[in-house]
């Protein structure tokens, strides 16, 4: 595989660009906004930035890695000689099949359709394509260029051909691809998602606090940051969409969104992108203040 396009320029898109592109690969990155599009290649500069002065890399392999990148509005200029075309697009059902079926009209036959959902079954969007045996999961992690794992999903009609292909071309770029079949939620969120809700729920039911809970999860099970926090970051809205996905997709109440989480995503408070979640995010202060609803 020599091109890589990459559909949607947000916070995986640009993730995702930056790591092919780093690592040599020829990068398409679309977007129907011009302006996502500038801030992508900004994020990408700034992030490169950052490693050049950690010296994790030179200040040519930043200006090569710039180089690499393409960015375009259109998708079928951006589409063509494309080996490989990576949807990362919001964790919508409607929006991702109407992508795809976009994306298997203008793709080149030969093109491998992957999907970086995190929860949606790669089965029915590869139900939009007249090329399923081609469609595949390609689950990054956040911070992309930082993060190992990828979860690689089969679908339905996935051939191993395309298998193959993708773990390869995952270890080529440096991450630590990991075969999943195609079930609600996967792997990473069918187990992370039921603790983050279950964290909500013993916040909603006044188990304890915000700082409490998160105390217990850094503390007591050595992870990096809370339930709570992590789940400000993801995006409470992400977190409900998933959620919902799990629920529809095994019938079981566990899964169930607890009402907190159903509140604060209608009330527009999304977590960090929003400015406000469990905690309050104020520009260029690393501090966590909770959020008023929750203080004591």
């Amino acid at each position: 595989m020599k091109k890589i396009a990459v559909i949607g320029a947000g916070t995986m898109g640009n993730g995702i660009a930056h790591t092919f592109a780093q690592t040599g690969y020829e990068v398409s990155l679309i977007d129907i906004s011009q302006e996502q599009l500038d801030r992508a290649v900004a994020t990408i500069g700034m992030n490169l930035d950052r490693m050049v002065a950690k010296e994790r890399i030179s200040l040519a392999d930043k200006e090569a890695t710039l180089k690499n990148i393409k960015v375009c509005t259109d998708m079928a200029d951006g589409l063509k000689g494309a080996d490989l075309a990576v949807e990362a697009a919001t964790e919508n059902t409607e929006l991702k099949l109407k992508i795809f079926t976009q994306m298997d009209k203008l793709a080149p036959a030969g093109c491998i359709l992957a999907s970086n959902t995190s929860s949606i079954s790669i089965t029915k969007i590869a139900s939009a394509t007249a090329r399923p045996e081609k469609v595949i999961g390609m689950h990054f992690m956040n911070p992309v260029p930082i993060m190992k794992l990828v979860e690689v999903i089969r679908g339905y009609a996935t051939s191993q051909d395309v298998m193959d292909s993708i773990m390869e071309l995952s270890r080529k770029i440096g991450k630590s691809p990991t075969e999943v079949n195609d079930y609600p939620g996967f792997i990473a969120n069918r187990i992370l998602m039921p603790m983050i809700n279950e964290a909500i729920y013993s916040l909603y039911e006044g188990v304890a606090g915000v700082e409490e809970i998160d105390t217990v999860m850094k503390l007591g099970m050595a992870h990096p940051m809370g339930p709570l926090q992590l789940a400000d970051f993801i995006g409470l809205d992400v977190c409900l969409s998933i959620l919902n996905v799990l629920y529809e997709g095994f019938g079981n109440p566990k899964y169930a969104p607890c009402p907190l989480l159903v509140n604060m995503v209608m009330a527009g408070k999304k977590g960090a992108k929003t400015g406000e979640g469990f905690y309050v995010y104020t520009a260029g202060s690393k501090d966590l203040v909770i959020s008023d609803g929750f203080k004591k």
